[in-house]
């Protein structure tokens, strides 16, 4: 059997250290009243990390101090201080993909995701933005008009940025996502978050080459900066390799970019940055971070090998990303940035109801379960939301189970109607038509003359009033619906609400995103420093693992 030999410190503070790790060649040299011996006193010092972290021993006992210098040793010098080990400062900052914030004009590797139906708000964007932290607003879902109100307010507020805008995919109504994509050229916003896409699309091929051009220095100018978010290789290829020649060249026929626009498009990838997104809220397949990641990275190695971009693409994480250990684990599997979501719907700033905070607030990891999509419901598309607290997704269950036994409302036994009048619609389906009926002659014509003739399809339209109306339920507090709330949520809100619970932060009434996203951080470089004092020998309590988010003079120097 092997053994290790530690030193233990003759003071109790929980620390010792592994002379299996020990090689004295540097002296510590300082003021002996620097150095910290009490456990909370130690745990203050690792906190500084702005400052190198000496681990030292004195008279039998280790200790722990911010302050003095290191020094060769000279033969036949003894010390007072022994010299264990030590870590230099620390910054923020790096932690990540340096390149990340220089492309994003950013403070950190971090962003927030697109919530839909602006629960990602203006208020939540702009917030981060003057923080210097990179925010995209969830256009999902929106008018036309309200994503133009959006976009002028937050211009406004951030008129050099930073900030990205949603661009999601719309299969069954593409003109939508081709109106915002219009929107986003007109007002000239730099910077989508390209989400839900199964295949590169006319629209997004269309923002990304408009924005191509050449400098005074003939060097490729990519003005029109896309985030894609990705679960699947297969997707994740299409964004990591130029735009499809056939698409390109459609474009160029309809007059929408230039041949020399099209010609520097195959130099090119269709995205700057790649989030792999694991098991996260709403649309998700709930992969796990630890397989998908390094696919998605070798996948980026594989592409950017054949093509030589002078610029690789960055690849991001999402999904699961709620703590300081998360983060700091997609950092240490090579992630260039992590990008939270729905840590932050819970937050002061999102566009979501009050009752719908609360509930969030009280979530647990195992609160969450998939529910049939209302953008891609007859494609059985699902996605992830929270249920404790509501029954929207066993009744959205129900309904899609319906739609694959019945091809019309007719058909459906007269029971089970009732059933649905009552309970989910509590209003006739005829009634339920009507309304749909009154919005589709507004937004979607076309769609609407095809359901007359396709009873299939009306049944569908029917099922999404209520999947699509439960939503909005949720982000207005609409009382008497509460049962009904459609809360996107993924197991990350558990994993905060367990990190936060002893802190001020559990209240969502403290919760605001700029201080989640600087104690998320700060606390993964804490734990950086930690783990790496560990690996040069250090063994410390548990209690030094801890980072909890407390608002200190010390950490509000970190940045």
């Amino acid at each position: 059997m092997t053994t290790v030999n530690t030193l233990i410190s003759k003071h109790d503070n929980g620390l010792k250290f592994s002379t299996h790790f020990y090689s004295q060649s540097q002296l510590w040299k300082g003021d002996l009243d620097s150095i910290a011996f009490e456990q909370k006193a130690i745990k203050n010092k690792f906190l500084i990390l702005t400052q190198p972290c000496y681990i030292v021993k004195v008279g039998g006992k280790i200790g722990v101090t911010n302050d003095g210098y290191l020094s060769p040793i000279k033969n036949g010098t003894t010390a007072e201080v022994e010299l264990l080990t030590f870590v230099p400062p620390i910054s923020i900052q790096q932690l990540g993909d340096p390149n990340f914030l220089s492309f994003h004009g950013v403070k950190y590797a971090y962003a927030t995701g697109a919530m839909a139906a602006g629960i990602a708000s203006e208020e939540m964007v702009i917030a981060l933005g003057k923080a210097q932290i990179l925010s995209s607003f969830g256009a999902g879902g929106l008018s036309l008009d309200r994503l133009e109100a959006a976009i002028n307010r937050i211009q406004q507020a951030l008129p050099q940025g930073p900030y990205a805008f949603n661009l999601i995919h719309s299969p069954s109504e593409p003109a939508i996502e081709r109106r915002a994509v219009d929107l986003y050229l007109k007002y000239q916003v730099r910077t989508v978050e390209a989400s839900a896409f199964l295949d590169l699309t006319p629209n997004i091929v269309y923002y990304r080459v408009a924005g191509l051009g050449l400098n005074d220095a003939n060097q490729i100018e990519i003005k029109n900066k896309v985030i894609a978010k990705i679960s699947r290789r297969e997707v994740a290829t299409k964004f990591l390799q130029p735009a499809p020649e056939r698409i390109l060249k459609e474009l160029v026929e309809k007059g929408l970019i230039t041949e020399l626009q099209a010609n520097i498009a195959a130099q090119v990838p269709m995205a700057d940055d790649i989030t792999v997104e694991a098991d996260s809220g709403g649309h998700t397949d709930n992969r796990p971070l630890v397989c998908l990641l390094p696919s998605i990275i070798s996948l980026r190695d594989e592409i950017q090998a054949k093509y030589q971009y002078e610029t690789p693409i960055r690849v991001g994480v999402a999904g699961g990303i709620a703590t300081p250990q998360s983060a700091l684990a997609a950092f240490m599997m090579g992630a260039a940035y992590v990008v939270t979501g729905s840590i932050n719907q819970s937050c002061v700033e999102s566009g979501t109801s009050q009752y719908t905070k609360q509930l969030l607030a009280q979530a647990d990891m195992t609160d969450v379960m998939m529910a049939p999509a209302a953008d891609m419901f007859e494609m059985g598309v699902k996605l992830q939301v929270l249920k404790k607290g509501t029954l929207f997704p066993l009744r959205a269950q129900k309904l899609f189970e319906l739609y694959k036994t019945y091809n019309s409302i007719e058909e459906i036994p007269t029971q089970e109607i009732e059933k649905l009048e009552k309970q989910i619609f509590r209003n006739s389906l005829e009634a339920v038509w009507q309304e749909t009926t009154n919005y589709l002659s507004q937004r979607n014509p076309d769609k609407l003359l095809k359901a007359t003739n396709n009873s299939k399809l009306k049944m569908a339209l029917i099922f999404r009033w209520y999947l699509g109306l439960s939503s909005r339920w949720s982000n207005s507090g609409e009382k008497g619906r509460e049962i009904d709330y459609q809360i996107w949520c993924g197991p990350a809100i558990g994993s905060f609400n367990d990190w936060v619970r002893d802190s001020d932060l559990f209240d969502p009434n403290n919760r605001r995103v700029v201080d989640v996203a600087h104690h998320i951080m700060t606390g993964a470089a804490f734990l950086y420093r930690i783990q790496s004092l560990k690996t040069q020998g250090l063994q410390a309590s548990d209690d030094y693992n801890r980072y909890s988010p407390v608002i200190s003079p010390n950490l509000l120097n970190n940045d």
